[in-house]
């Protein structure tokens, strides 16, 4: 049974290559295992390919993961089972998705999976990326000043002018007759 998030059929030869671009990668380069992991590596531009295990279940471990690859022009795609795909990255538990974030020698494979599914090379999305990067940067100067704002605000409301306390005068002594 086809699960909700699978948009489309990955080929079973498009499969086998996208196992070996992970294990090469692992090897000469860097990869992201796991759901939280992968979703980090998209967000920030730096995943060149994310596969997705089908079997994933509860689904909604995966599901928001096609639609941000979508949104960031990252090209996935899906293997069978989680099981394979952590044995590819080396692991000995299976893994419901794994990004690769550098390519070291498994470029020509990342290239022709990206190809196969419909998705841009990653060489020629490294510009749109940076581009990015730096209006994230510039949101962040502006984002500086208003948590500056709230700092200043309840500072100002503890320098209002306080009444000193009025200090009693001491009593005279009585003078003893």
């Amino acid at each position: 049974m086809a699960k909700s998030y699978v948009k489309f059929e990955t080929p079973k030869d498009v499969q086998a290559k996208a196992l070996e671009a992970i294990t090469v990668a692992a090897d000469t380069g860097k990869i992201r295992k796991g759901s939280n992991e992968t979703t980090k590596a998209i967000e920030s531009g730096v995943a060149m390919l994310v596969v997705i295990a089908e079997d994933v279940d509860p689904e909604e471990v995966v599901m928001h993961l096609p639609m941000i690859c979508g949104e960031k022009n990252v090209p996935y795609c899906y293997v069978a089972t989680k099981k394979e795909l952590g044995a590819a990255a080396g692991l000995s538990v299976p893994s419901a998705a794994i990004a690769i974030e550098k390519a070291g020698n498994a470029a020509e494979l990342i290239k022709s999976v990206a190809e196969k599914v419909g998705k841009v090379a990653p060489a020629k999305k490294d510009a749109p990326v940076e581009a990015k990067k730096e209006h994230k940067h510039e949101e962040k100067k502006h984002e500086a000043p208003k948590a500056e704002e709230k700092k200043e605000a309840p500072v100002a409301k503890e320098k209002k002018p306080r009444a000193p306390k009025k200090e009693k005068a001491p009593k005279a002594e009585e003078k003893k007759e």
